[in-house]
């Protein structure tokens, strides 16, 4: 990458012209920056935008952080997927309480040795809350550096990787670090993109090899995702008397530490209704009797495409014998939506709870 101070320089004046107005740009606050960058991660800023509000306002600082409840901080992350962020945001806010004076820490290394916190949350933090000349690479970081430099090779190769690290540790080097971090980020979701980059607009069009050859799109190398795995499954609101049985997943984990409906997934051949009474006696130790069938709820995670068939039963008499869920309540059926929960439990309720 050739003169790496025209690069900048060009970055900058972009950036200070073009930005979004986004609310975390408008604070120094490490812990608000730090809140930002964890949910930013594989989720589009229009959605992140009203869930950093809500968690800010509840948890204002990382001492409130620490101190919540798993339940507190699940609850208000619910909808918003890759739920372990969730969890290792808590215990990083933890740690920071315990070893760190409530202090989030300015260097990437101690950064990196929170909870959850990997090599671009590190130097996003680091850059952007405390100035320090820290490189970031994300998705939209690696495909302006390949078409900027015209690497027609796999970008989640080790050494390409290590490469792409190595030239947005040089853009970084220098004043204002945070916001060429930003730049360049800003750059791929706004300009740069997959499909259809506007090159007219960029301000690296004129050093950019991938617009000199004429197809920017081509780069970088599209890698093939195998196709997502259908899966069945099964779940009931079991009901005894005016309670109906919620169930709490491991914390590890898909859905990890959210309520849900007791039931699973369905083996190969296994009829829903059959395997619905195989999960429960199971999973939960309980017979239950009819099963009305409330309809079916589709969710596509990110390996897995999952049609989970939803009813209605009454429990017979016996205790909740768990092997599977490490928690559960009876509690009335209207207050389970106030659980929290993923997309999909939220899909099944609509479908047995009355409006």
């Amino acid at each position: 990458m050739k003169d790496v101070q025209a690069l900048r320089n060009g970055l900058l004046a972009w950036y200070r012209l073009n930005r979004r107005d986004l609310p975390w740009r408008r604070t120094r606050d490490p812990y608000a920056i730090w809140i930002s960058e964890a949910m930013l991660q594989q989720t589009r800023v229009d959605t992140v935008i009203p869930y950093w509000q809500r968690f800010l306002d509840r948890f204002p600082d990382v001492e409130a952080l620490a101190r919540a409840e798993m339940d507190e901080v699940l609850e208000l992350w619910a909808g918003l997927g890759y739920y372990s962020r969730a969890r290792n945001l808590r215990e990083a806010a933890r740690t920071v309480v315990d070893r760190h004076g409530g202090r989030l820490p300015e260097d990437v290394e101690t950064l990196r040795s929170l909870p959850g916190v990997g090599r671009y949350t590190a130097g996003a933090v680091s850059s952007i809350a405390f100035d320090r000349p820290e490189p970031v690479l994300d998705g939209n970081v690696k495909r302006v550096l390949a078409r900027l430099l015209g690497l027609r090779e796999d970008v989640s190769k080790r050494d390409v990787v290590e490469r792409l690290w190595d030239e947005a540790a040089r853009l970084a080097a220098g004043p204002a670090p945070g916001d060429l971090n930003q730049a360049l980020m800003e750059l791929g979701a706004t300009v740069c993109t997959p499909r259809s980059p506007s090159c007219a607009r960029c301000p690296l069009r004129g050093p950019c090899a991938a617009r000199a050859a004429g197809d920017p799109e081509a780069i970088p190398l599209a890698k093939k995702k195998p196709p997502a795995a259908r899966v069945e499954g099964a779940a009931a609101l079991v009901v005894r008397g005016a309670r109906a049985l919620a169930v709490r997943r491991p914390p590890r984990g898909l859905m990890g530490g959210l309520w849900e409906l007791p039931g699973d997934d369905l083996a190969d051949g296994e009829r829903p209704a059959a395997g619905l009474r195989r999960a429960l006696r199971e999973r939960v130790g309980l017979e239950v009797g009819p099963l009305r069938k409330a309809g079916c709820v589709e969710h596509l995670f990110t390996h897995r495409h999952l049609r989970l068939h939803v009813y209605h039963c009454e429990a017979a008499p016996g205790r909740v014998r768990r092997a599977g869920p490490d928690a559960h309540r009876w509690l009335p059926p209207t207050r389970l939506a106030a659980l929290p929960q993923a997309t999909l439990t939220r899909k099944a309720l609509e479908l047995v709870l009355p409006a």
